[in-house]
């Protein structure tokens, strides 16, 4: 099997995480917020130390200081879409009501970074399958979440199941595009990793962490510290 096919498959089963989170939203009336909370910041650990000991890394040993600086693109692009022209999003649940265009803005912020997890399985599976096995397991662990926010935000704004199931699907569908846009682009194929890595930061560092430090309770930074340590085992376990 060949580095796009093992991309696609990976991503495949990304997407569907998307899907499952919309489900978990849409299928019943609750959620259980602090088993949301857990995930996200388990999410972050492993993010963080995937995106700083091995994405940034493998990219700048690749491409050099041009790497760092199309990684700081990246990192700006997911702020610009989902924290500029986004007037309102985060990670979880959506618990107020918000109006069409909220949810129109957030989906089309988190429609970049859903490409660039596809992007980012792409362009590790280039380099080895170690790597892109450890990236899909960083992006796997956020999706679930992700396919709650949106899906509840658009609940929140008054659309149907119907629609919050869609724009979860639009996600997914999203991060199969990255893949197969990574292989056609010789661009997208050579700055793909370096993209990935401040993407991958910024979605860790900036959009979950943010989501629990100020929460009370030993549970999340337990979690967090749990998403590191669950990085190094996977590390160790998939080998150098």
């Amino acid at each position: 099997m060949n580095a796009e096919s093992q991309a696609l498959g990976y991503a495949a089963v990304a997407a569907a995480a998307n899907v499952l989170g919309s489900v978990a939203v849409t299928a019943r009336p609750r959620w259980s917020v602090r088993a949301l909370d857990a995930m996200v910041a388990l999410s972050a650990g492993f993010m963080i130390c995937v995106s700083l000991t091995e994405i940034l890394p493998e990219a700048i040993a690749r491409g050099g200081e041009r790497a760092a600086l199309v990684a700081l693109v990246g990192y700006l692009l997911v702020h610009l879409t989902q924290h500029v022209l986004s007037a309102h999003f985060h990670f979880g649940e959506e618990t107020h009501p918000v109006n069409a265009t909220v949810g129109i803005s957030a989906l089309v912020g988190l429609l970049l970074h859903t490409f660039v997890d596809g992007v980012a399985i792409a362009s590790g599976f280039e380099v080895s399958s170690r790597l892109g096995f450890v990236i899909f397991l960083a992006i796997l662990l956020h999706k679930v979440p992700e396919g709650v926010a949106i899906s509840s935000l658009f609940l929140a704004a008054g659309a149907g199941r119907r629609r919050a199931l869609g724009a979860a699907t639009a996600l997914g569908v999203a991060t199969l595009a990255g893949v197969v846009l990574t292989g056609a682009l010789p661009a997208l194929s050579r700055w793909g990793l370096s993209l990935a890595a401040g993407v991958t930061l910024y979605v860790a560092a900036s959009n979950l962490v943010p989501e629990f430090q100020a929460k009370k309770g030993a549970l999340l930074p337990v979690a967090f510290f749990a998403g590191c340590a669950l990085f190094f085992a996977a590390h160790a376990l998939v080998g150098s």
